[in-house]
């Protein structure tokens, strides 16, 4: 009989219990005498985030079907529980099991974002485990980290005994398989890492030292076994179509961020914008099937009973047989009154065939994303969009019968002007009155439309043209938002419009640890320490402790943030191979200053270095 972890008193003190027992539909119990490792998968974040990422999906299905492991999952706790855990003393658990992760023999930990760093710490302590790798003894889970954050690991590279880069579908299993063999010869912990540093895509940061110059940029790395590599390069699954898809997803008992059938059905971008990293890290673009994805869809609707599919891709509209996979999605779902969600549409892609077919079945906002308000920037970040384009994307979407539009913007992007800033309620204005325009009276609902203006502030990425820009202070990013807020209430259809904007302060402080190097690792433990968690949740994040930990640790936040990089500078990332050459980001750079526009890859190839894995678009160029 499966014994919960936590007591029926602890359970009824805590929100939504149902996060913390496991025994979902669809989830995954083994019998422990029958296994050889096993793999406690962590989303360091709250239940309802994790449980909507697809990585993990993917990871925990094909994990599972392995005889010999069993992966089980594992979520940070609330802040309610978190006390109460430290408290009583209740170790961290695994769901499917309940067992404690300590006696895992991995924590995989996926990293989707900066901002759960002290969370990783958090899952960490409660699990036993020591916070730093360098404490932990041969009893201990391997901890390794993954996920697009890794493409820069250093500012957590104390904490983590191994790293993987890239794509998780094809160097897992010899992972194992060397980590049982190891077992099996009685080897040591470190024999492991070793074994392990020289397997694909493994990155194995104690096993190399970062060496820094007088002025604090780095000045090289200096290895501590011969045989293990200088670079790492990342992994891909070159065949997308025949790499492993979950079919039979974990079903949450509670809603969750996205309760839906997610079809991935296309790895990478083609379109090359400046800012984005995702768009240069997953190079090249690989098409999934199409076949394919529509018997996907209708065997995991059935095995799920969700009542949506959304179409997961960097840029959904750049799919090559997109019309026919939605004709049959369409017909399928219709029937069912399943929605079809289709995100990351771009606007000049937007036809009104498209959008007349998803409409049928259910209307919701659309979210258009400019990033930037005036033409000028947009070919500073080579967007790709015209003025042209996006007013006549929103006449065609209000044609369609939508009311509600989301819009996107970064503020303090390279070059920026107050001109570029007062363009965002400029534009915004201009959808507002495309609406009006387009649509009769007697058609309006409600009699109006409403626009959603958001802005984020930029923040400089590694492997993007952008990672050479220096970013904005605090002070000149609220002085940003409040420029284009002026600039809205300016406007005609200001009525129309609201305006949101993102936290300063988490802004400047994802800065750092986007750009970091291992000197910042004391900055998080000691943030941490002063009880610092959830920091991408506003109501839990505590800027002044962050300022105090960076003041007591002597680590300047102006060095990784507003500081300008030279061409040549070696950065913390440097020693991995992202599918992108360094010399293809610097062209870019200077492309940016000189307002000059990239076409995307179906058009004309960029040389960016992703044509060495010989897939995706890349080889008919």
């Amino acid at each position: 009989m499966r014994k919960l972890a936590l007591r029926d008193d602890i359970l009824m003190q805590v929100e939504k219990p149902a996060r913390y027992i496991g025994n979902e539909y669809n989830s995954v119990i083994k019998d422990r005498e029958k296994i050889a490792l096993r793999f406690a998968m962590c989303f360091p974040d709250v239940y309802e985030i994790g449980m909507s990422h697809l990585g993990i999906q993917i990871l925990y299905g094909m994990f599972n079907d392995w005889e010999d492991v069993w992966c089980e999952r594992v979520y940070s706790p609330w802040a309610d529980l978190d006390q109460i855990m430290r408290k009583e003393s209740i170790p961290l658990f695994c769901l499917e099991s309940q067992d404690p992760v300590k006696n895992m023999d991995f924590l995989g930990i996926t990293i989707q974002y900066e901002m759960c760093y002290t969370n990783i710490l958090q899952v960490l302590e409660l699990s036993g485990i020591p916070l730093l790798s360098a404490d932990r003894g041969e009893d201990m889970p391997l901890v390794i980290g993954g996920g697009p954050c890794v493409y820069n690991p250093e500012p957590i590279a104390d904490f983590f005994d191994l790293f993987y880069i890239g794509e998780g579908e094809t160097q897992y299993r010899p992972l194992f398989d060397w980590y049982l063999e190891n077992k099996k010869n009685g080897g040591t912990r470190e024999e492991f890492l070793h074994g392990a540093a020289k397997i694909p895509g493994i990155y194995v940061p104690q096993f190399y030292e970062e060496l820094y110059n007088a002025d604090g940029t780095i000045a090289g790395r200096r290895k501590k076994y011969e045989d293990i590599p200088d670079v790492i390069v990342k992994e891909i699954a070159a065949d997308v179509t025949e790499a492993y898809y979950p079919l039979k997803p974990v079903v949450p008992f509670i809603k969750v961020t996205q309760d839906r059938v997610v079809l991935e059905i296309q790895r990478g971008c083609i379109r090359g914008c400046r800012f984005c990293q995702a768009g240069q890290i997953y190079r090249p673009v690989r098409e999934r099937d199409v076949d394919r994805l529509k018997s996907y869809a209708v065997e995991m609707l059935k095995n799920t009973g969700h009542e949506e599919v959304s179409l997961s891709s960097l840029s959904s509209s750049d799919y090559t047989k997109l019309n026919e996979l939605l004709d049959f999605l369409i017909e399928e779902c219709g029937q069912k009154h399943v929605n079809i969600s289709l995100p990351s549409l771009r606007i000049d892609a937007f036809s009104l065939d498209v959008m007349s077919k998803v409409q049928d079945v259910k209307k919701s906002s659309l979210t258009f994303a400019p990033e930037a308000g005036s033409q000028r920037l947009r070919d500073v970040i080579n967007k790709g969009l015209t003025e042209e384009d996006i007013l006549n994307g929103a006449t065609l979407a209000f044609e369609g019968g939508w009311t509600r539009v989301k819009l996107y913007f970064m503020l303090g992007l390279p070059t920026e002007t107050e001109e570029d800033i007062l363009g965002i309620g400029d534009l915004s204005n201009k959808i507002a009155a495309a609406f009006f325009e387009a649509v009769p009276k007697d058609r309006r609902v409600n009699g109006k439309v409403q626009i959603v203006t958001s802005t984020s502030f930029f923040i400089p990425k590694p492997f993007t043209p952008f990672q050479w820009a220096p970013m904005c202070t605090k002070e000149e990013f609220l002085d940003k938002a409040h420029l284009t807020r002026k600039g809205i209430m300016s406007q005609l259809n200001q009525k129309s419009i609201k305006y949101n904007w993102h936290e300063a302060d988490v802004s400047v402080l994802e800065g750092v640890f986007a750009r970091g190097d291992r000197r910042v690792a004391k900055v998080i433990l000691r943030a941490y320490e002063k009880g610092c968690m959830f920091d991408s949740w506003s109501e839990y994040f505590h800027n002044d402790l962050w300022l105090e930990s960076f003041n007591e640790c002597n680590v300047d936040i102006g060095f990784y943030t507003t500081r300008q990089r030279m061409d040549d500078e070696v950065f913390p990332w440097d020693f991995i191979d992202c599918g992108v050459t360094r010399e293809f980001l610097l062209r870019e750079w200077k492309k940016a200053k000189d307002q000059t526009v990239s076409p995307n890859c179906k058009v004309q190839c960029q040389g960016c270095g992703a044509n060495r894995f010989g897939v995706g678009v890349c080889p008919t160029h």
